[in-house]
């Protein structure tokens, strides 16, 4: 391993250090999702049985004490459920825009580094080959094998290092937006059955 740092030049670095960061998104995209992930069905059934009671001071003490925004958007149509089918719906709309967005950031920043590792381990490879010809051009004639590793080395270095730090990435960006979509998906579910539950408990017809 050593030897592969030692030969793999400056650009080996800059494709390492965009692996680092490429690292810490995903672990932390991914505790993100975690927890924002619930079962809603189990949560909702909650929910509607403490509205059943007329409890609405529990019903929202549940949404305060659920993470991720399911909850949050629970808890919007709780607090909206007097002022009509409508504004509910609305208020859910406007919740669900501040919310789908948390659940994206970064995802363009580990997008960008699954694109950018390949290209960073062109440039080293063609920096490598750079330095070959420049060793045969300063050594002409007598120019010898040993002369010319070194910049081989660095070349196929910075290719597979780039290539290493980009397949996992995409895997992992992938990963990632099939979570981020299956909440969204679990955030439109709930959206609908909680505007059932908060206008049905006010005796509220649908419009």
């Amino acid at each position: 391993m050593s030897h592969l740092l030692a030969n793999g030049g400056s650009m080996l670095w800059v494709i390492l250090l965009a692996g680092a960061v490429g690292i810490v998104v995903f672990i932390e995209r991914y505790l993100h999702c975690h927890r924002a992930q619930i079962n809603s069905a189990e949560f909702l059934n909650g929910v509607r049985t403490v509205l059943k009671r007329d409890n609405v001071v529990e019903a929202l003490s549940i949404c305060d004490a659920t993470p991720g925004p399911v909850s949050r958007l629970v808890k919007t149509a709780i607090l909206t459920r007097d002022q009509g089918r409508d504004r509910v719906k609305e208020a859910i709309e406007e919740a669900g825009l501040i919310e789908v967005p948390r659940l994206e950031e970064k995802l363009n920043l580990l997008a960008t580094i699954v694109q950018l590792a390949p290209l960073l381990g062109l440039l080293g490879t063609v920096l490598g080959f750079m330095r070959v010809f420049t060793e045969l051009q300063n050594a002409g004639p007598n120019a010898h094998i040993g002369l010319l590793s070194e910049g081989i080395w660095q070349a196929m270095i910075c290719a597979a290092a780039g290539l290493a730090v980009a397949i996992p990435m995409h895997a992992a960006y992938n990963y990632l937006v099939s979570r981020v979509n299956s909440i969204v998906l679990d955030m439109e579910r709930a959206a609908t059955e909680i505007v059932k539950i908060v206008t049905e408990g006010n005796g509220n017809k649908p419009a």
